[in-house]
């Protein structure tokens, strides 16, 4: 169970001089290509206060010079992980095209203005579904599950405005580190590193070992 990858050469001369700037070229590479199913799909690793790790797959849904956004119920465990360490990884797996993007950084909740912002263009089954679910607290039958979704349906019809509820919104990873990884042949796969200086001072990059 072993792939050669033979990509095409990926060098520092590359490179955008920002990081945000690099993946915004990948990304649009990625999502323009068809051959990815959700190439916003991404892997977010936390730790609780003891340093235990946990990991999940959720949806990016922004991103900008600041850094990367997704919406979550924060008294999930990721939610209460990152309420306890701010600190968090994301993985971009976008193995058809033998990349991966790799961030570390902090969390920081998003205001409400913008969580109630993003939650208005969420679906009304999917707003529903954010009343429905205490994410991450044990249920005793998923029927359990359905009857909180079938009530919530009855009180507010397609077309009623749905309020967001106060325990669900949006964290965004503010950047400290970001590597960009691209597979090549005989696993001397190319790993180039943003890593942010001094506040203000800019982005170092380094070539990691494969």
């Amino acid at each position: 169970m072993r792939e050669q990858y033979r990509s095409e050469d990926f060098t520092e001369k590359d490179l955008a001089a920002d990081p945000m700037d690099q993946f915004a070229h990948w990304f649009r590479q990625v999502a323009g290509g068809g051959t990815l199913h959700e190439p916003n799909a991404m892997v977010v690793s936390t730790a609780d206060s003891r340093g235990r790790p946990s990991s999940r797959t959720v949806l990016l849904k922004h991103y900008d010079a600041r850094g990367f956004v997704f919406f979550t119920h924060y008294g999930s465990r990721k939610g209460r992980e990152l309420a306890a360490n701010p600190c968090v990884s994301l993985l971009f797996p976008w193995h058809p095209l033998a990349r991966q993007v790799v961030v570390t950084g902090t969390a920081v909740r998003v205001g409400r203005e913008e969580t109630v912002a993003y939650f208005r263009t969420r679906p009304h089954g999917s707003q529903l579904g954010a009343w429905a679910s205490d994410q991450s607290a044990v249920i005793g039958s998923r029927q359990e599950l359905v009857d909180r979704y079938d009530a919530l349906v009855a009180r507010y019809p397609e077309g009623e405005k749905v309020p967001a509820p106060p325990q669900w919104g949006g964290f965004r990873v503010e950047p400290e580190s970001i590597e960009f990884w691209q597979g090549r042949e005989n696993r001397l796969h190319d790993r180039l590193r943003y890593t942010r200086e001094d506040p203000g001072s800019g982005w170092r990059v380094e070539r990691l070992c494969p």
